[in-house]
């Protein structure tokens, strides 16, 4: 072992491993605060770039739950109208049989006719009042029901309008409609028939649609939570390992220090061989 005060290279070796687990111990510090072993670019290029293309799924995925959820809540408030109108139409029918009986009084037909009317009004008022965001299933000229089920929107689930308006395509009843007289009150059953076997139609064809848009909620919620679960899987830390690895390196980083301390007074070794 040459003695020399010029060059130390015990204190250079010291310095560069003290260097190297002072490297060491930012990153496991960063890793423990971050909880991710890979927080950038810079810990493991493409480890990155893959966790940021899935991260980008999951974003467009929490756009389709909320175009599902729109659609969703839509399609319900159709429902809770297409049910009213229902319920109204079985009323409506009621008074309309009762109506057709040929021995029943003026008076009698004049009361059934005012509650007939009061109903069939109540038909417009619970279809031009079914919106959700700008969006009336039920209203003549309706809107169709659209979803996005996608991360980048290029597939939707459609689900079409269903006209419960008076005189529309499915209340084959009409605005104007009354049962003032036997005659009429026929009539009225008769339309109001056809207008229950359509109502019934167009809330199987709305149901089915609820069904599906829940169905893809669901696919939706479990396909985000996998994707989730994968990045996770890439990136994350392991963190009893990481605060092993810390308490470790802490430890290293102190001795690093002692040999270091220890390399840098062998050159006054020297000085013992002049005296």
């Amino acid at each position: 072992m040459a003695f020399s005060v010029n060059t130390n290279g015990a204190a250079l070796s010291a310095l560069q491993n003290l260097n190297n687990t002072a490297a060491r111990l930012e990153r496991t510090q960063t890793e423990l605060n971050t909880g991710l072993s890979v927080a950038s670019a810079k810990d493991n290029s493409a480890i990155f770039a893959i966790a940021q293309t899935l991260r980008s799924e999951v974003a467009g995925l929490n756009a389709v739950q909320s175009s599902l959820d729109r659609a969703q809540s839509s399609i319900d408030v159709a429902l809770a109208a297409g049910e009213a109108v229902s319920d109204l139409l079985i009323d409506l029918r009621e008074n309309a049989v009762a109506a057709s009986d040929s021995g029943l009084d003026t008076a009698s037909r004049n009361a059934l006719n005012n509650d007939f009317t009061q109903l069939r009004d109540q038909i417009t008022s619970i279809v031009q009042n079914a919106e959700f965001n700008g969006t009336n299933v039920v209203n003549t000229g309706g809107d169709a029901i659209v979803a996005i089920t996608n991360d980048n929107g290029s597939n939707t689930i459609t689900i079409g309008a269903q006209d419960l308006s008076l005189g529309g395509g499915n209340v084959t009843i009409t605005a104007t409609q009354d049962i003032n007289t036997q005659t009429e009150a026929a009539a009225a059953v008769t339309a109001i028939d056809a207008s229950i076997a359509n109502v019934n139609t167009s809330l199987s064809a709305l149901g089915s649609g609820s069904n599906r848009l829940e169905l893809q909620q669901s696919f939706v919620n479990k396909l985000s939570d996998s994707i989730e679960v994968g990045i996770g899987n890439l990136v994350d830390a392991d963190l009893a390992e990481v605060s092993a690895d810390l308490q470790s390196l802490q430890v290293s980083q102190q001795l690093g220090l002692q040999a270091l301390s220890i390399a840098n007074q062998a050159p006054q070794a020297v000085l013992s061989l002049f005296q």
